[in-house]
């Protein structure tokens, strides 16, 4: 998922050790913890897996809930592991953690970075990095599994903790949910997330009530043509021209179709056509990433693009025949992630006792993807969740940064590298008390 958290410049940096509600034993227990908990993260640092091939991950974190007593289900949804402990009666709580990795060459130069490398089933060479801080995420799952476990007289209810596949492809939490998560396994009332955020410092807790990620859509394009010699134009149709002008006209879906105040996206990021100079080729083709936040601007874009491929096409004097031929990849979309807002209200007053108001911060929406969105979704809207962000940034290149007006490597980048220990014990102390604060005992 790659992310651009704006307004980040009026974070706080002050972090009391201790704020008014915070549970000392719980966060001694949490300290005691991280030398056994920072292994585990540079194991998973060191050894990451692509989407639909995290085996060796999903083993790691399955077997640390087998020690603890979780009932662990692996191969849900392909590669994802389903832990479930039960504590009496009460809510069922929800904790997810994606656990896939990206094809990046790692660059920061650390000690501990992957070299691992890998061929793609498309061919692809590559190296494989935790350049988006899944590793974090799988690491922070267990560590709040293990306060949860040896703090079950503090709660009662029910903890399922999923460690998910296939969240960078969009397509983990649907085949989780296919293949029975909320029937064969108890239905949560609370799906609690979060993620690592490259853009703000190592320790900060961001929410976003209602809408904080966007749908994400996939949309291919293919503009025929009818190709022939490049000194003789006029006997062709040249697709190259065509494509060009379609991807002129598509900035208009968002500058003059779309309201100022609702959000849209339509980024070109492909374009590939012709094989030689004086080849007019017979066709182009464009990918295309589409981003909204409701489902009415979600289709006025795709219905959108559609009718301006035909449109340009039409206009270049292509026959019927030769019409482009638009693909909206239904495996790869993600709907826009929604934070039941008195929810997420409700968890943010609590992070603000516990870690102190500095240290917790409204943020604003951002036009970034996350599968989490589906757990609450469509028939499971009954289903309250919330993802948080933890900023992974050390505050000395932070404020660096900030200081020389340069710009942080993101999230996806072959240079993120989080302070992982920071926020790693930052989120296991926030997931854990915020799943026993819903599952307290009264």
């Amino acid at each position: 998922m790659r992310i651009l958290l704006a307004g980040v410049a009026a974070l706080a940096l002050s972090m009391p050790a201790v704020a008014q509600d915070a549970d000392p034993a719980i966060k001694a227990e949490i300290a005691k913890d991280m030398p056994s908990l920072m292994a585990i993260y540079a194991d998973l640092h060191a050894n990451p897996e692509l989407s639909f091939m995290e085996v060796r991950s999903a083993g790691i974190i399955a077997a640390e809930a087998r020690k603890l007593g979780f009932k662990v289900t692996e191969k849900v949804g392909g590669t994802g592991i389903v832990a479930v402990m039960e504590n009496g009666p009460g809510p069922v709580v929800m904790l997810r953690a994606d656990m896939d990795a990206l094809p990046v060459i790692e660059q920061t130069g650390l000690p501990g970075a992957s070299k691992v490398r890998i061929t793609t089933k498309e061919g692809v060479e590559t190296g494989v990095m935790h350049a988006c801080g899944h590793d974090t995420h799988m690491t922070a799952w267990v560590g709040t599994a293990r306060r949860m476990a040896a703090n079950k007289d503090k709660w009662s209810g029910t903890l399922v903790m999923i460690g998910q596949p296939a969240e960078e492809r969009g397509a983990g939490a649907r085949m989780m949910l296919e293949d029975g998560l909320y029937t064969r396994f108890p239905k949560p009332q609370y799906a609690l997330a979060f993620h690592d955020a490259a853009q703000f410092p190592a320790g900060q807790i961001g929410y976003t009530p209602g809408y904080a990620l966007a749908n994400v859509d996939s949309v291919d394009i293919l503009v025929k043509g009818v190709g022939g010699h490049g000194a003789y134009p006029q006997t062709t149709k040249d697709p190259i021209v065509l494509a060009s002008r379609i991807v002129g006209a598509l900035q208009t879906l968002v500058s003059r179709e779309i309201s100022p105040l609702d959000s849209a996206v339509v980024t070109v990021g492909s374009f590939h056509a012709g094989a030689k100079h004086n080849i007019i080729s017979d066709e182009a083709r464009l990918q295309l990433t589409v981003r909204s936040y409701t489902d009415e601007v979600r289709a006025h874009l795709l219905s959108g693009i559609e009718r301006i491929a035909k449109g340009e096409a039409i206009a270049a004097g292509m026959p019927d025949d030769r019409m482009p031929v638009v693909s909206v990849q239904k495996d790869e979309y993600t709907p826009a992630t929604f934070n039941t807002p008195d929810f997420t209200e409700e968890m943010a007053a609590f992070l603000k006792t516990r870690f102190g108001e500095a240290r917790v911060t409204q943020m604003p929406p951002v036009m970034g993807g996350e599968d989490f969105s589906r757990y609450s979704r469509d028939a499971n809207k009954d289903v309250k969740s919330l993802i948080i962000w933890v900023g992974g940034v050390p505050h000395a290149e932070y404020e660096a940064a900030k200081k020389e007006g340069r710009t942080l490597p993101s999230l996806h980048s072959p240079f993120w590298a989080p302070e992982a220990d920071t926020v790693i014990e930052t989120a296991t102390e926030a997931l854990t008390g915020m799943a026993m604060k819903l599952m307290g005992r009264k």
